[in-house]
């Protein structure tokens, strides 16, 4: 692809150009090194390498609320991360009674980040989320024997062995946190996620109580 003179050197063609363009640009990506950035005092710094496969970047997940889609990604050392595209559930854990139950992720609520993570109902860690109460309203009436979030009208019958199992818990019983018991009357609890979606698949958290439940309460106020 080279034209060729009778008493002269050959020079490259436009072709020859427009291929070696392409080859450096399909090489770039999304990078995390930091040997473009400036010294501290302002200089530049001379690259004396070239870019390294551990130091490049990937897309970011975006995880929302939907039914369940997780991609494999294969990472350094041949191990996976599991990218969640969709999640609709997770596993959250109840700190004052020490109990976990899988429940269904609803909307999410709050993110000191960006409210438009809010808006387009992306799960990121740290989020505030709301989740379904019942499968903890179900455990705490079988474990209690007291129905949370509605009134007692007919009572159900149980053994003599299930009630003394009852009653020796009741007696060991935390009581029930107000805005908590609130939140059981409308069937939603606010929970946080503490799991990373688009590293582990997963969109596990825990039941916000006391002092970091009053914080965020006054947060969703102000918006």
């Amino acid at each position: 692809n080279k034209r060729k003179f009778e008493d002269g050197p050959t020079f490259p063609t436009s072709k020859d150009f427009l291929t070696s363009f392409r080859t450096h640009t399909v090489s770039m990506g999304i990078s995390r090194d930091s040997t473009h950035k400036r010294r501290k005092s302002g200089g530049i710094r001379k690259a004396i390498r070239n870019k390294r496969k551990f130091e490049a970047g990937r897309p970011p997940a975006n995880t929302r609320i939907g039914p369940k889609r997780v991609r494999a990604t294969r990472v350094r050392g041949g191990n996976n991360k599991w990218r969640a595209l969709r999640l609709e559930a997770g596993n959250y854990s109840w700190g004052t009674e020490s109990v976990t139950r899988k429940c269904r992720i609803l909307r999410v609520v709050y993110n000191s980040t960006n409210n438009e993570l809010v808006r387009t109902n992306s799960l990121v860690k740290g989020c505030i989320v709301q989740i379904d109460a019942t499968p903890f309203r179900q455990w705490y009436a079988q474990h209690y024997g007291v129905e949370l979030g509605k009134k007692k009208d007919e009572e159900t019958k149980i053994s003599d062995h299930v009630a003394r199992k009852q009653k020796k818990h009741a007696s060991t019983m935390v009581p029930l946190d107000s805005q908590v018991a609130d939140q059981f009357n409308t069937g939603l609890l606010y929970a946080c996620l503490s799991s990373r979606p688009g590293q582990s698949g997963r969109a596990d958290g825990y039941i916000l109580e006391g002092p970091e439940l009053d914080f965020y309460i006054r947060k969703l106020k102000k918006k």
